[in-house]
C-alpha cells in the first residue's frame, strides 16, 4: 500500500479500479518544471465550479443567533398537527410560541 509521500508505480488489484483503468492513465509522464510554473489554481481556472464545490463543502451558513436544542414532551395531536403542515413545521411551531410569548 502506498503512503501519502509514495506514488504507486504498478497496478495492484483490489484497490477500487480495474487493470484497464490503470493502463489508461499509467502512461502520463510527470509534469516538467515549466509545466509546474504555468500551473494555476483550480479556482482561478474554473471559478464557477470552484464556488459550487466550496458551497457544497461549506454547507449552510451559520446563523447570527443559533437555536438552542431542547427536549420537550408534547401531546401527540399537537405534534401531528404541525407535522401535517409539511416541511418547516418546527419553525412554524417556534413562530407560534414566539407570538404566544409576546416576543
Amino acid at each position: 500500500m502506498a503512503s501519502k509521500d509514495q506514488t504507486q508505480k504498478e497496478f495492484q488489484p483490489g484497490r477500487g479500479y480495474a487493470r484497464e483503468d490503470w493502463d489508461a492513465v499509467s502512461d502520463n509522464p510527470p509534469l516538467t518544471e515549466e509545466e509546474m510554473k504555468r500551473a494555476r489554481p483550480f479556482k482561478d481556472v474554473f471559478p464557477e465550479i470552484a464556488e459550487k464545490m466550496e458551497r457544497a463543502i461549506r454547507g449552510r451558513p451559520k446563523a447570527e443567533q443559533t437555536k438552542t436544542p431542547v427536549t420537550i414532551r408534547l401531546d401527540p395531536d399537537i405534534v401531528d398537527h404541525y407535522k401535517a403542515t409539511g416541511k418547516g413545521w418546527q419553525s412554524r411551531m417556534n413562530d407560534d410560541l414566539r407570538k404566544v410569548a409576546g416576543l
